[in-house]
């Protein structure tokens, strides 16, 4: 049986008749084996007491036969042709008290020994090779044989093939016999003889055989109670309870929780139960518990999408009122920077005034800037912003817009230095957008660039369909707490402990550059990515397509996920809340 069949057989039934198989089988194979080995125990003793009956027969027979055969030799020495001369010497049969009228003329006898109950014959073999009482089949030829060449054998016992036991004595001889009959080529301790003895051994396997009957019923019911004794003990003792315990955990699965485990056997099995039952009050309590976290939290969800749904209100509002004060900021700030330029240009003013018009005209152009981001971030925040591609060298962008800011380095003495790959192809973007981004990114690293600094820009190719913008600087780095939020609206890096708001800045603006490069990244269908250390510099990367296809459906994405968002939790600024509990006439509720 192979591993798979086994495993299968075993590994896919159930519990009771793996116990039944294993049990049932070892018990069977443990029934089998005791008496398998009993009944060859018991027929080896009954063939070890013919052995040990032969061996005390061998003696007999030889004190029965020796007067006969000596006398049978004497007369072979003399070659005389009377095989009766054995009856010359009467006195030597008498002496071992036998009658000679019993005795037959040759050396083989049909008797029954008065001291054993069982009937056999046997006869007294010569080695000799011109005798005529030499064995007469190949078993004793073979016995013989084996007597000659051992001279420590004492006997050889054979099964012959008629339901008979063969016992061969060795007779050997001794000092007496050795001068007694003058043999002087013998020596002592050689075979004078073989005593050949033969068991009838019907009854013996008759009563064999009805000790194996017995023995084989005696198995056959003792394996069939210990089966019956098997299952009882496998179904009622291990199984039951392990199906009660089913039966309880199914009905449980279905909803029914007051039922409990009732297994009253006083061992491992109820303390099973007992354990299983204070695990099911346990589970109950538990689920309790969680029923009424679920109420409450469903509870706190709703609030919190009424706060989100607020907040999201108050956004728009917010979007609504910088939209608007920007456009109504724009026109007469438009007004006052054309009525200094119309100023600039009159022939009657000083130079005071000159510089005073200068003051107006940077500090009007600065807020108009501010105006723009804040119009533009509205714009992509609302979905309105709109993609005009076009096919452009990038390397030009990039010369026009260093050549634009070299003038603000030089100011600074920062060297401002530019790489494009060879290998770009022409852009299919929007020349716009890349443009506002890298001047964000460019003007950002010569502000916070202290004087002497350096800034580099670099476009390579990645993949041949994407292009790498870099902009990295020896500025005041940002912090690494700060990174994560530094692309967020109105944020600015803090470059000292404590200027953590807009009131303590070290550098002016809205901090809207970032987050402008940042959507407009998205827009343009890339990402942006800061790499920074405070006190030693920034490095932005911005990596978009070289080929940006139409997609006009995906203009409204930022619009659609702020809808989506309404309906999921976000972090909540608590003071909002408050702001906007009171605004909805009701009191805050505790986060």
């Amino acid at each position: 049986m192979s591993y798979r069949t086994f495993k299968r057989l075993l590994g896919e039934t159930s519990l009771e008749r793996k116990c039944r198989f294993l049990f049932g089988g070892g018990l069977l194979i443990l029934i089998v084996g005791s008496f398998a080995f009993y009944g060859h125990r018991t027929a080896n003793l009954l063939y070890e007491q013919h052995e040990i009956t032969g061996e005390m027969l061998t003696q007999t027979i030889m004190t029965y036969e020796h007067p006969v055969w000596v006398k049978q030799k004497e007369a072979q020495e003399s070659q005389s042709d009377k095989a009766g001369e054995a009856d010359e010497q009467p006195g030597a049969a008498e002496e071992a008290g036998l009658d000679q009228a019993a005795l037959p003329s040759d050396a083989t006898h049909n008797v029954k020994v008065p001291e054993f109950s069982t009937d056999l014959t046997w006869a007294v073999r010569s080695p000799d090779v011109q005798d005529t009482e030499r064995p007469k089949d190949f078993k004793g030829h073979q016995a013989m044989t084996y007597l000659l060449q051992n001279k420590d054998a004492a006997n050889v016992h054979r099964s012959d093939a008629n339901s008979a036991y063969k016992f061969y004595g060795a007779v050997r001889a001794t000092t007496a016999c050795i001068a007694c009959h003058q043999h002087a080529d013998k020596q002592e301790g050689d075979l004078l003889g073989m005593v050949e003895i033969t068991f009838p051994a019907h009854q013996t396997e008759k009563k064999l055989a009805e000790n194996d009957a017995i023995l084989l019923a005696t198995a056959i019911a003792t394996a069939f109670l210990a089966m019956v004794a098997a299952y009882a003990i496998v179904r009622y003792v291990i199984v039951k309870p392990v199906l009660h315990l089913k039966d309880v955990s199914d009905q449980i699965a279905r909803g029914m929780l007051d039922l409990r485990a009732d297994i009253r056997t006083g061992d491992e099995f109820e303390e099973l139960s007992h354990a299983f039952n204070r695990m099911l009050r346990h589970l109950v309590a538990v689920q309790e518990e969680l029923r009424h976290v679920n109420g409450s939290l469903d509870a706190k969800v709703d609030e919190l999408a009424q706060v989100n749904m607020r907040l999201f209100e108050m956004n728009n509002l917010k979007n609504d009122f910088l939209t608007t004060m920007s456009h109504e900021l724009r026109t007469p700030l438009n007004s006052i920077l054309g009525f200094s330029d119309v100023l600039t240009g009159s022939a009657n003013i000083n130079e005071k005034q000159k510089r005073y018009l200068h003051n107006i005209q940077s500090a009007g152009k600065d807020l108009l800037a501010m105006i723009n981001d804040i119009l533009d971030l509205a714009k992509i925040e609302s979905g309105k912003m709109e993609l005009h591609l076009a096919d452009f060298p990038i390397d030009e962008t990039i010369e026009r817009l260093v050549g634009m800011l070299s003038p603000l380095a030089e100011k600074k003495n920062i060297s401002l230095n530019y790489e494009v790959d060879p290998r770009l192809p022409i852009l299919r973007q929007d020349p716009g957008k890349l443009q506002q981004i890298i001047y964000n990114l460019l003007s950002n690293a010569i502000k916070f660039t202290p004087e002497g600094g350096r800034v580099r820009i670099a476009v390579t190719a990645i993949d041949n369909d994407q292009l790498e913008l870099t902009v990295d600087d020896t500025g005041v780095g940002i912090p690494l707490e700060d990174q994560e939020t530094i692309f967020e609206k109105f944020r600015q890096g803090n470059t000292a402990p404590g200027a953590n708001n807009a009131l303590t800045r070290e550098f002016a603006g809205t901090g809207l550059g970032l987050s402008i490069v940042k959507e407009l990244s998205k827009l343009l269908g890339g990402e942006v990515s800061l790499l920074s250390e405070l006190g030693k510099g920034s490095t932005f990367t911005v990596t978009v397509p070289t080929h940006l296809a139409d997609q006009p459906d995906q203009l409204d994405e930022s619009r659609a996920q702020q809808a989506i968002d309404l309906t999921n939790l976000r972090r909540v600024d608590y003071g909002l809340l408050e702001i906007a509990g009171k605004e909805a006439g009701s009191p805050p509720k505790d986060a």
